[in-house]
């Protein structure tokens, strides 16, 4: 058993080492199905329920010391390419797809919640506000809720494999829809010329990583982490909802808009540095968990399941009545639900030209994903 606090930081960082190298370098299938960051977890709750890290507070002081400042530090860097000037460009209709796409998935969850609240852990509202901050933002968004209300760690499993299992299979349908997109305007009666306007639009050079660039995002990221967190612990508190993390992650989110509008917002390296900090916030949540309730799992999975049924026909029924073309719904949705990763892609499936359009509506839901979910997770905790 290790019982020595900075033993346990090593190791869960080894861990991160150890499955980012694999999976950027080896191409093994296993990644495509199962990524890096759900290997993490199952690998640290693994390791916890045998009794791998001790439970007693000083052995667990500092790696949650250290994910308290990785936190605030990666939901900054992570909205560096978030510019406000270019997601206006979109326009109205575009936007508007986007906010429905956010909006049915907030409906859907509080639904289902109210349906199943009777089976659920008491506690389930704060770990399916994650699972939707997730959906509607991604896995930066999903660690921030869980740290805001401190979601049981033992049952927040199950939001991290309902995401990933969902988000698979909803990966697969987005490019499967390419094959009836036509058919599909036809029946929504849908003008697609609007979308002219965004394509072929030119994505930035990419500027190489220094070590000044490095120095940049992940100390001064680290500074206004810790300036975050001592200013928000001096506001007031209301309710369950908002508490010191809730005012360090809406400043460092301010923040981060405001350096996306700037030349600092284009610096080389912020995307990967928070790409590693969240290894290790996974890491430590994960450290907590065991598999002792796994039986509940497949209860979970069902609920995600309906959640993205309510979402499908609520996207139908506002793309018959707004006439929208399943390019702006399948994007929009895969935006909310798989994030920075997959929009772009599924865009290019459907048009090379308009992968910037699945880029803006990712980082729409880097920005909102968190608030979202804060917000479920309030509307839940009062049924």
């Amino acid at each position: 058993m290790i019982t020595d606090g900075l033993l346990m930081l090593g190791v869960l960082l080894g861990l991160s080492c150890v499955l980012i190298v694999l999976e950027r370098t080896t191409g093994w299938k296993l990644f495509k199905y199962v990524p890096g960051m759900v290997l993490m977890y199952l690998l640290c709750a693994t390791l916890n329920s045998i009794g791998v890290f001790g439970q007693d507070e000083a052995t667990r002081a500092p790696i949650t010391e250290v994910k308290n400042v990785l936190l605030p530090a990666m939901i900054f860097l992570f909205l560096f390419g978030c510019d406000l000037r270019k997601i206006i460009k979109l326009g109205p209709k575009l936007l508007l797809t986007m906010f429905v796409a956010s909006a049915s998935l907030f409906i859907g969850m509080v639904l289902v919640y109210a349906l199943f609240q009777g089976a659920l852990h008491p506690e389930a509202w704060k770990v399916l506000g994650a699972l939707l901050a997730s959906w509607t933002g991604g896995s930066a968004n999903m660690v921030a809720v869980q740290d805001i209300l401190q979601a049981p760690e033992n049952i927040f499993g199950y939001a991290l494999i309902t995401d990933t299992i969902m988000y698979s299979v909803w990966l697969m349908l987005m490019f499967a829809s390419v094959a009836i997109s036509p058919r599909f305007n036809r029946w929504t009666k849908a003008n697609t010329a609007y979308l002219d306007v965004h394509a072929g639009a030119a994505e930035e050079e990419k500027k190489p990583i220094t070590g000044t660039s490095l120095a940049i995002v992940a100390f001064g990221a680290i500074f206004v982490s810790t300036l975050s967190i001592w200013i928000g612990g001096l506001l007031p508190e209301f309710g369950a909802v908002v508490n010191g993390t809730t005012w360090s992650i809406l400043i460092v989110s301010v923040l981060g808009l405001v350096v996306a509008l700037t030349p600092l917002g284009t610096t080389a390296g912020s995307s990967e540095i928070a790409s590693l900090m969240l290894f290790v916030v996974i890491g430590q949540i994960a450290s907590g968990s065991d598999f002792s309730a796994i039986t509940e799992a497949p209860l979970y999975l069902l609920m995600g399941a309906l959640v993205l049924v309510v979402h499908i026909a609520i996207m139908l029924v506002y793309a018959k009545i707004a006439k929208v073309e399943l390019f702006s719904l399948a994007v929009a949705s895969t935006a909310n639900i798989g994030g920075i990763a997959s929009a772009p892609v599924v865009a290019s499936a459907f048009n090379r030209q308009l992968v910037p359009v699945g880029v803006l509506f990712a980082l729409i839901g880097s920005f909102i994903g968190t608030f979202v979910g804060l917000i479920a997770a309030q509307v839940m905790s009062a049924l």
